[in-house]
Parts: structure tokens; sequence; C-alpha cells
């Protein structure tokens, strides 16, 4: 069994001064690389000393140490995003620099521990495995069948029509796919039989 792994409900910030360094730690919910590299471009400050990045998007990742040793910056920014139990998450930490050398262990501890005192405060929110059902739903049953699959948590990701109805494309946590199918099997009186693609 694996972890539980979250993401962030939302961006989230966190500053701190290191021997008169300041430390900016910025945490975002992405969902592709692309997305990750054109969020550091946008959020990374030119004028900052270094601006230090990482991301984790399931087995993908990438991290950076903008000028700074190697692995100083961007591994500890990854090692706190994995040490938090985060996924989907990108983090820059943008340094100002204050006139006083950290060394290499000091740079590591600011780098990463900026990124985790980040991503410890901000907020989360649980990555739910979700799997599909597929049903074919006479337009008689369609407006009460599309409501009660919502009030399960379940959402209709497509609607084809067709000459007697609509084939329904529905997503919903995986652990509640077989639940959700005995349901819609009920509602019906059986003439809807979902199955998993």
């Amino acid at each position: 069994m694996t972890a539980r792994l979250d993401t962030l409900a939302a961006p989230w910030r966190h500053e701190e001064e290191i021997k008169k360094s300041r430390f900016l730690a910025q945490a975002a919910p992405i969902g592709s690389p692309d997305e990750a590299l054109a969020w550091f471009g946008a959020v990374s400050d030119v004028s900052a000393t270094h601006n230090c990045w990482a991301y984790r998007i399931g087995d993908a990742y990438r991290f950076n140490d903008d000028g700074e040793p190697g692995g100083t910056a961007g591994r500890p920014i990854l090692q706190a995003i994995d040490g938090q139990g985060y996924d989907r998450v990108a983090v820059v930490v943008t340094r100002w620099y204050g006139g006083i050398k950290l060394g290499a262990g000091g740079l590591v501890r600011a780098y990463g521990g900026a990124a985790a005192e980040c991503l410890r405060l901000a907020p989360r929110l649980p990555i739910v495995a979700t799997g599909h059902l597929v049903m074919h739903c006479e337009f008689a049953d369609l407006a009460l069948v599309s409501a009660r699959l919502r009030d399960m948590g379940a959402t209709v990701e497509r609607e084809t029509f067709t000459a007697d109805g609509a084939e329904l494309d529905v997503s919903a946590p995986l652990d509640d796919l077989d639940t959700i199918a005995a349901r819609v099997i009920d509602l019906s009186r059986g003439k809807i039989r979902p199955r998993r693609p």
C-alpha cells in the first residue's frame, strides 16, 4: 500500500531571513512540467540573487540550483516536496543575498528549510485516484441519474446524445465506483448497466 499524497489547495508563500539573506519560498499546484516551468518564469524575481526551484509530478521531477553550488538548493527543495508527502507541486525559493556566506550545509538547510516550512503551512488537498464508468441512459432517466451521480461525488465528463438517450462517461473516486454502479442499477430498476471502460 502506498502512502497518501497531497497537492496544494492553493498557491502559498513563506518568507524568512537567515543571516541577513532573505528567502521567499513560493509553492503552487501544477499539472504538467510545462505548467511548472511557466509558473517558475512568472514568479521568479530577476532582481534577486537566485531563484532556485523544483517540481514533482508523479515520477517526473526536476530541480535547478540557479547558480548556487551544485546540490545545495534545488535538490533540498525537491526533498522538502517529497518529505512533506506532496505530488503535483512546484516550489521556487528566491534568495536576496545579505552579505554573509552560508556555506554548503547552510545553503542546504536554508533552501530546504524554507521550502519545507512553506509546504508545512500551506493548505493541503488529498490526491484521490479516480476511475471511469460508462453507461447508456434513456432521455426519461437522464435528469434524475445526472443529479444522483453528482450527489454521489461523480462527475459526468462526457455526454454523447443518441437517438434514444445519452452515453455518459462518468469519473469518480476509484474506491466508490462499485457503489455508484450499484446505486445507478437500483435507481433505474436495472435498465442502466454501468461498466468500466
